[in-house]
């Protein structure tokens, strides 16, 4: 797509500098700009769909959407885990820049300063409607532990969106309940909400509508999800805004529940694949997909929409705690490679960590194939401010590149970005085909080996186009690219940021 078509979406003025100057640019309407729909799967590995090799599960959804629009092979969760990788998505910045930002509890407060420019803000200031509907996990209220039984804030609506319901932490964290905006949903003040996180998952006082999970809750009764509900409820709520907004540009962010544990999908969905309930789970998300793809077919709205679809870390296999019901098992797995020829998974510093699915859709204007461009959820920031030609400030998004002409398929002599930090249980540098993950002492070698997520006390180097199993360490054949890649690190590192 040739960049003057691009730029007719943003509005009359941005147009009129494509158009030939015999053209009377008052002539032409301001053209909408195009809604954005992000859905961040939880969990979903880089091999759990079926245009990326999947054959125990089914998502012709996805599939369908990969078909008509663009699929990267090589595009990044910013984080290996769940917070990290939304705090990084919302901000532009790597998360590891800022402590306090590991995985939360559902106790934490608000880790995102209200003010700061964030992706949601740029846009609400851009004219557009912004929700966030699914997980939140960044916290929410002004210092820890939140109370849910009254107004509940600082929280989404404080960081740029208008409205939000959302699960505040995971589905195996208390508190077992929806927030909408400022308020616990369908919460009776006779029976407040009390939490207790020095309660363990599987302790006898755990248990939430049969479930263990991590903290105790009592109280809010009337709120509790129902767990089989909840992709049903979180969906319906993500067309109910799209419906609300057709008429202005919006942008919705569609963080699904699915596929963490407890995995407890829809009866409809239970025993639907050949790989268990955490592949039963991938096709109710994939039919959440549909759900809104279809909303979009029905109001009209598909040419008009951005539609990203992805995850926010590596796959895993993992129970519910010893909770294996609502987990996953090896033999109910089927084999099936929930990480495709990736090595390790969710946490790790290997490319199963954060090389995940993404698939891009926006008829006429992404080109249809498939991308082996280096991308990241950091970059959205930057991506949708040049989306709506609006420019960031030099402290806002440190480390979000443009990504748009990537997204769109332009044909460049240059990526959009020639390095990325991986961010599992270590930090690994990226660049070009060549991946670092630097030694660390020997006392953590035993158990990062044991759980084959990180090194041990030698750095490790692995052309990731010969090798994407990261099988052959290179680093002592090439100790030049370590030294490189060790410096580059270093300097990212050390600068505080990374965006040019």
């Amino acid at each position: 797509m040739d960049r003057r078509d691009f730029l007719g979406v943003l509005g009359a003025g941005a147009a009129a500098m494509a158009l030939p100057r015999w053209l009377d640019a008052a002539a032409v309407p301001p053209a909408r700009k195009p809604n954005i729909v992000f859905i961040l799967a939880d969990d979903i590995g880089y091999g759990d769909f079926g245009c990326y090799g999947a054959t125990k599960v089914k998502t012709p959804n996805i599939d369908r959407l990969a078909a008509v629009g663009r699929r990267f092979t090589d595009a990044h969760s910013p984080s290996a885990v769940c917070t990290p990788t939304r705090y990084a998505f919302m901000t532009g910045q790597y998360a590891w820049r800022k402590p306090g930002t590991g995985i939360l509890p559902g106790i934490a407060a608000l880790i995102i300063e209200p003010g700061r420019m964030t992706v949601p803000l740029l846009l609400k200031k851009a004219g557009y409607a912004t929700a966030i509907v699914g997980k939140w996990h960044l916290g929410l209220g002004p210092t820890k532990p939140t109370d849910y039984n009254g107004e509940i804030k600082p929280g989404p609506l404080e960081v740029g969106f208008d409205q939000c319901f959302i699960i505040p932490a995971t589905g195996d964290r208390t508190p077992c309940v929806y927030v909408e905006n400022h308020r616990v949903a369908g919460l009776d003040p006779n029976d407040p909400i009390q939490l207790d996180y020095s309660i363990p998952r599987g302790h006898p006082e755990s248990f939430v509508n049969g479930i263990p999970r991590i903290g105790k809750q009592t109280g809010g009764k009337a709120a509790l999800w129902k767990d089989d509900e909840i992709a049903d409820t979180l969906t319906a709520r993500a067309v109910k805004f799209i419906e609300q907004n057709k008429d202005r540009p919006f942008f919705l962010f569609f963080a699904t529940h699915d596929i963490h544990v407890p995995r407890v999908p829809a009866p409809r969905f239970a025993g639907s694949s050949q790989a268990g309930i955490r592949g039963d789970t991938i096709q109710e998300f994939d039919a959440s997909v549909g759900q809104v793809m279809e909303a979009l077919e029905r109001l009209k709205l598909a040419d008009d929409t951005i539609l990203i679809v992805t995850s926010d870390n590596g796959g895993t296999l993992d129970a519910n705690g010893a909770d294996l019901v609502h987990g996953g098992t090896v033999e109910t797995n089927n084999g099936h490679a929930y990480n495709g020829p990736l090595r390790a998974g969710k946490g790790s510093a290997y490319e199963g960590g954060t090389r995940v699915p993404l698939v891009a859709r926006w008829p006429g204007k992404i080109r249809v194939g498939v991308s082996d461009e280096l991308i990241c959820h950091v970059d959205m920031l930057a991506t949708v401010a040049a989306l709506t030609g609006r420019s960031l400030a030099d402290d806002e998004g440190p480390d979000s590149f443009n990504i748009l002409p990537a997204l769109l398929g332009e044909k460049r002599d240059k990526p959009c970005r020639d390095h990325l930090v991986e961010h599992g249980n270590t930090l690994a540098i990226r660049k070009g085909p060549w991946k670092l993950i630097p030694g660390r002492p020997a006392d953590g070698d035993n158990k990062a080996k044991a759980k084959n997520k990180g090194p041990g006390p030698e750095p490790q180097l692995y052309n990731l186009a010969e090798d994407i199993g990261e099988t052959r360490n290179l680093a002592d054949k090439y100790p030049e690219i370590v030294k490189e890649l060790s410096e580059l690190l270093a300097q990212v590192r050390e600068k505080g940021r990374s965006r040019p």
